[in-house]
């Protein structure tokens, strides 16, 4: 399996539970595409949900900060949500985990874009 995913609505924010692996080819497309599909619809508030993301390569690193990116060049925000142990040594390693607004709970998550409006 590579990656799977649902989204969700609190208020104005797009809440992406991604389950799988973010590796090179299809689970890379799908967040690159997702992300896309959100800010072509007018989204510009996403918080993507790493909970259930067992593995990430450096493609779906690159995929992050692409969307990222992306987002931030619109006028919006992109933040993650629950971190494994793993991505979350990665982003550390590589120097994004200053990058990115990373959340541990839903709540603050949601919460944190109220405040940065």
């Amino acid at each position: 399996m590579s990656i799977a995913f649902t989204i969700r609505q609190s208020h104005d924010i797009a809440i992406v539970d991604l389950k799988g692996r973010i590796v090179l080819g299809e689970g890379s497309i799908t967040v690159r595409d997702t992300v896309h599909d959100l800010l072509t619809k007018g989204q510009k508030r996403i918080l993507l949900n790493l909970g259930d993301v067992s593995y990430i390569d450096s493609s779906g690193i690159g995929e992050l900060v692409s969307a990222f990116a992306a987002t931030k060049k619109q006028g919006g925000e992109l933040k993650l949500l629950n971190l494994t142990k793993r991505i979350q040594d990665l982003l550390q390693i590589t120097k994004l985990y200053t990058v990115f607004d990373v959340k541990d709970d839903e709540a603050s998550a949601v919460e944190s874009f109220s405040l940065s409006a």
